[in-house]
């Protein structure tokens, strides 16, 4: 299928940057600065140019296999949104490979069972993926919302829509199931960031910190782009500071 395309900038550390269904500008651009003390390895999933396009739809289970060799070098990894599935089972199948996970706002909804919430979180991510703009449009402009896009009262803009139609036909997180424990019982240091702006999603990062055994931030301001909320990038810094082992 072809590798995917790995973009680095400064020097240090690595950092590897996995992000979800919005691109690696939109997601990361506020840590840049770290750059002048960390080696910043922006990922670029594929459909997301200049990887090439997946052979069918976005999946996890591909994202995984692509982030695999990446993890030989033992980088920290910070991971945001669909990306946190791919590096989750990537992480579960080499735990020794990275040297702390940074995961945010992850639609890993199954580790809060029987909540009303997050069931509604599931079910209208879910129907993003199987029926994109053909989606009931106020449950898409809700979903939309949760997830950051720039969207007022009229019409989505071009932009918005397009990243409907990349993600249409993609897997739902629902079907993934990363091996946690395998994680928890390797002792890899974990952050659980959330942006306080969804009950679901607290909830969701609840409960993963708490199945991994890892740190939990909460960082308000910047809705599902946590990485761009006040704070934040000085807590990551701090928090891998902790992890260099």
């Amino acid at each position: 299928m072809g590798e995917i395309v790995v973009v680095r900038d400064g020097s240090g550390p690595e950092i590897l940057l996995v992000h979800g269904g919005a691109g690696p500008r939109t997601t990361w651009g506020a840590l840049a600065p770290l750059a002048d003390r960390w080696t910043l390895a922006y990922v670029h999933r594929r459909g997301y140019p200049p990887s090439p396009p997946p052979q069918k739809s976005q999946d996890f289970e591909v994202d995984a296999l692509d982030l695999a060799p990446l993890l030989i070098e033992r980088p920290h990894v910070v991971a945001h949104s669909y990306g946190v599935l791919g590096t989750l089972i990537a992480a579960a199948a080499a735990p020794g490979s990275v040297r702390s996970l940074t995961l945010i706002e992850p639609p890993l909804n199954y580790l809060v069972p029987d909540d009303p919430e997050v069931a509604r979180l599931a079910r209208i991510g879910d129907g993003v993926l199987t029926h994109g703009m053909d989606m009931d449009p106020t449950e898409l402009r809700e979903f939309l919302h949760l997830a950051g896009a720039p969207i007022g009262d009229g019409p989505l803009p071009e932009h918005v829509v397009a990243s409907v139609r990349r993600a249409h036909g993609g897997r739902p997180p629902s079907e993934a199931r990363p091996k946690l424990d395998a994680i928890r019982d390797a002792g890899v240091p974990v952050l659980v960031a959330s942006g306080d702006h969804t009950a679901a999603l607290e909830r969701i990062c609840d409960a993963l910190a708490d199945a991994l055994g890892g740190e939990r931030s909460v960082h308000p301001g910047a809705g599902h782009f946590v990485a761009a909320a006040p704070g934040f990038a000085e807590r990551l810094e701090t928090f891998l500071h902790k992890s260099v082992t």
